[in-house]
């Protein structure tokens, strides 16, 4: 390693360190971080851009910015000149990552994994510069491989080594099936590296144990290997759990601009940097002043997080859209005003109906008794009116705005 950083010029050198620091910021783990300073240096003696891999199996094509962590991470390779190999597993999606999961998956048909790489991508275009990325379908090589070749690969892995999974040995010692097939998905995601000759692959840190499997393979095949980098998986809204929409702890990145703003808004003050430094494209500098001002108090954390939501909106949905967000979020928690962006439904119920009925009907709320509690709680309103009864009947009337909580609001229109 000593070899190829002696060659760089003073230039080069800073200019190494500098994308080095950007890289190895808010990961887990860097494997192994001299490697990674070897792989810069070449690339910028070499003027060849580095290959950046992330695999990605279309199981579950709803995305939320706890998705985008590891997309910012590629975005910053990207913004350096380097190439970017998505590559969507059209054929290990069939079998599905068994990662985390205590029964095998459902196998995909061609139709569904089909369908939900594209809407992978129509949301990913929203960090990445889609023009600026290599997109693979992994079945163009692997559906190629023979069963002789299937077995080669094989030879190249212990069973002690893919036991070593927490999901497996899991299932295994709760008496659960693990089928064989599974224990080849890691090993097809590591023969990607080798046929793209990836130089690093990003992944979450749930994903250790594959993303590590390329480096392994690359090296049994005599390549070059790949340095991993793992970033950590980002807590929801809670500030407990990992974001997730099965949760309801999640921002979905085609909310709406209100929506997101009013939900980052929302998140616990110990998230602030996290969300800063692992899903917006602040400069470094940036994301540590943030860091520095939050420690020391020079910045309140409302106004903090009034920057993050708004910066996190403007990712997705542009300056324009960001700075009505910001503005609709200070009318409504700020001066008590009603939002200009209400969604209007169009009415067909009954004329007089008691709130709990009229708001699970919209289905602002699951059911009845959770209305009742809200009102109890003092989180529904009517025409801006607080309600306190929770038998209350109202009459349904053109432009009738109903309000759950802080972000909830439907106005109604009679035909």
């Amino acid at each position: 390693m000593g070899a190829i950083l002696n060659q760089l010029s003073d230039e080069q050198r800073k200019e190494m360190e500098r994308q080095y620091a950007v890289y190895t910021h808010g990961t887990s783990e860097v494997i192994p971080g001299d490697e990674l300073k070897n792989k810069i240096a070449k690339s910028l003696l070499e003027n060849k851009p580095l290959k950046v891999k992330l695999g990605l199996d279309p199981t579950a094509p709803d995305v939320h910015i706890g998705h985008t962590v590891v997309l910012n991470k590629l975005r910053q390779f990207q913004e350096n000149g380097h190439i970017i190999q998505l590559i969507i597993g059209n054929f290990t999606g069939k079998i599905g990552d068994p990662t985390g999961k205590s029964v095998a998956r459902v196998q995909l048909t061609d139709e569904e994994v089909e369908r939900n790489a594209k809407t992978y991508l129509d949301q990913f275009g929203k960090v990445l510069d889609e023009n600026k990325v290599e997109l693979h379908y992994n079945a163009k090589w692997l559906s190629e491989l023979k069963f002789e070749d299937v077995i080669h690969l094989a030879g190249k892995i212990t069973v002690a080594r893919l036991l070593e999974r927490d999901d497996f040995d899991k299932r295994i010692n709760a008496n659960k099936p693990v089928s064989l097939h599974e224990f080849f998905y890691p090993l097809m995601q590591g023969y990607d590296s080798i046929h793209l000759e990836s130089d690093i692959e990003i992944g979450g840190n749930d994903q250790y144990f594959n993303v590590l499997m390329g480096r392994h393979l690359q090296e049994q095949f005599g390549k070059e290997k790949q340095v991993v980098l793992t970033m950590p998986l980002l807590e929801g809204l809670d500030g407990v759990e990992k974001m997730s929409k099965s949760k309801g702890n999640y921002i979905g990145i085609t909310e709406k601009p209100s929506e997101i703003y009013g939900k980052v808004m929302s998140i616990p003050d110990q998230l602030i940097v996290t969300y800063t430094e692992l899903i917006t494209d602040l400069s470094l500098s940036e994301k540590h002043s943030i860091r520095d001002e939050l420690a020391s108090g020079k910045a309140h954390p409302r106004a903090l997080k009034m920057h993050l939501a708004k910066t996190i909106v403007r990712q997705f949905h542009g300056q324009e859209k960001a700075q009505e967000a910001e503005e609709s979020f200070q009318k409504v928690f700020q001066q008590n005003k009603l939002p200009t962006d209400i969604d209007e439904v169009h009415w067909e119920g009954e004329q007089y109906i008691t709130v709990p009925y009229l708001v699970t009907s919209l289905g602002m709320l699951g059911s009845t008794s959770e209305t009742r509690r809200m009102i109890k709680n003092g989180g529904i309103k009517i025409n801006q009116v607080k309600v306190t009864d929770i038998h209350l009947e109202i009459k349904v009337e053109d432009g009738l705005v109903i309000q759950v909580g802080k972000r909830k609001f439907k106005k109604l229109k009679l035909k």
